[in-house]
């Protein structure tokens, strides 16, 4: 057994020494990208499935609450929350518009999309990311190895090297500690206490 939890972990050190070799410079864009749209008072839309859900909201949390920083609120709304919502879409048109329609009433110009999908092939999660194509929304993709069709249809795409989806998962809650770290220190930098 232990042989077993030491290799998890050894796996999921390596995949992220992996992905940030190949992935800090696109970490560093997108930190700026959203911190110029908060402070443009524009909002992110999150969205994903089972566990990619509960990363959506988790990341929105600490964008709404703080994270490291005691700082003003940032609007970011995880669009996998509103059981009412949800159900209703799926019920009285597909499951798969449950996000494609929330972005159609809920997105403004400058807004940013983050959409999450491991395996990269949920059908809502795609038919939302057309939707906020359509919109010219500029849209950031978190997926695994197995994402590059997904991962194509955005501005940014961070692509985890695994097809492991726990050690998947880890990376891209991982990345959205740091986006907002990143977020916090931009915007609220001068708050520093020293």
């Amino acid at each position: 057994m232990k042989e077993k939890i030491i290799a998890a972990f050894e796996e999921s050190i390596s995949v992220k020494k992996q992905f940030i070799k190949d992935n800090i410079d696109t970490l560093i864009e997108v930190s700026k990208l959203l911190a110029d749209a908060f402070n443009k008072g524009n909002k992110i839309l999150l969205f994903g499935n089972g566990g990619s859900a509960t990363d959506a909201s988790h990341i929105a949390g600490e964008f709404v609450c703080k994270l490291k920083k005691d700082r003003p609120a940032l609007p970011a709304i995880a669009l996998n929350t509103d059981q009412a919502v949800l159900t209703a879409i799926a019920n009285d048109y597909d499951f798969s518009d449950i996000f494609a329609r929330q972005v159609k009433a809920l997105s403004q110009e400058g807004d940013i999309v983050i959409a999450i999908s491991t395996s990269g092939n949920s059908p809502n999660v795609l038919k939302a990311v057309d939707v906020a194509k359509k919109r010219k929304l500029k849209i950031i993709a978190f997926t695994g190895a197995k994402g590059e069709k997904f991962a194509s249809k955005a501005d940014y795409a961070f692509i985890v090297p695994s097809t492991n989806t726990q050690r998947i998962q880890e990376v891209h809650i991982t990345i959205g500690h740091v986006i907002c770290q990143m977020v916090e220190e931009i915007l609220f930098e001068s708050h520093r206490k020293k």
